[in-house]
């Protein structure tokens, strides 16, 4: 076949030693797998009948953690829009300021959010706000990378036809770029809304509040009833984000 060449074998071979190096290195073991027999035994025991007791607690902490995700995503779109349009390669002034600008957005989203959290959280003090900060500064990085591409491979000709009218470069990026990406803005936006939610979880656990706090101090107090129930709360706000998320876009689209 034509796809077949020498250079693919020579792929596939390279991926075979990777995944059997990877599996060496990581202790991945077939046989290991009987253990999720024990697992789906523990689970049973412990981690049912859910705990139904601690739910309107468990809601008023939902809301805190939608509240961080939702801030935390809203302005990080806010400063990560203008910046996009500064670090894709045909909106850019010039290579030099596109380097800089791709390089800090780099920067800030080669950084996880535990890390700025720990940072905030020392700086600022425990809450919610130390894990806000955290939000907006990593996907200021993902969302103007992810936005900026999308700038990159717009359609040259509305920018062409409204530069041909006498509109300045800046405008023409705007009002010809903007409607056209827009929709993948959105859907962008709410994936990053919904990754933001579990990673508020994970800030929960150095005491930034909300739902993820309650699932660190139930674990630690092996209430694993009330686990179960927290497991059940998160995985209804992805849902329930996703859900309106569609609503939106297709009023959009």
């Amino acid at each position: 076949m034509v796809w077949f060449k020498r250079y693919h074998l020579l792929l596939g071979i390279l991926l075979a030693i990777l995944v059997m190096t990877s599996m060496v290195i990581t202790e991945f073991q077939v046989e290991k797998f009987k253990a999720f027999t024990n697992i789906i035994d523990f689970l049973n025991e412990q981690f049912f009948p859910i705990n139904w007791v601690i739910f309107p607690q468990l809601l008023k902490e939902s809301i805190v953690t939608l509240g961080m995700a939702f801030i935390g995503t809203f302005f990080a779109l806010v400063i990560a829009l203008p910046a996009s349009f500064l670090s894709a390669r045909n909106t850019s002034r010039s290579r030099l300021f596109f380097g800089i600008n791709r390089s800090l957005l780099s920067g800030l989203r080669s950084i996880p959010e535990i890390v700025f959290g720990l940072i905030f959280v020392v700086a600022i003090g425990l809450g919610p706000f130390p894990a806000v900060l955290s939000i907006i500064l990593h996907n200021i990085g993902v969302l103007g990378k992810l936005i900026s591409e999308l700038i990159e491979s717009a359609d040259q000709g509305p920018q062409d036809a409204m530069k041909a009218v006498g509109a300045t470069r800046w405008v023409a990026s705007q009002f010809a770029i903007l409607p056209q990406i827009w929709p993948n803005i959105l859907s962008h936006y709410f994936y990053r809304f919904e990754v933001a939610i579990r990673t508020s979880l994970i800030l929960g656990f150095i005491g930034a509040g909300g739902i993820g706090q309650q699932l660190f101090n139930h674990f630690q107090t092996f209430q694993y009833q009330s686990v179960s129930l927290d497991i059940v709360i998160i995985m209804l706000l992805v849902i329930l984000v996703d859900f309106f998320g569609g609503l939106i876009r297709k009023r959009v689209i």
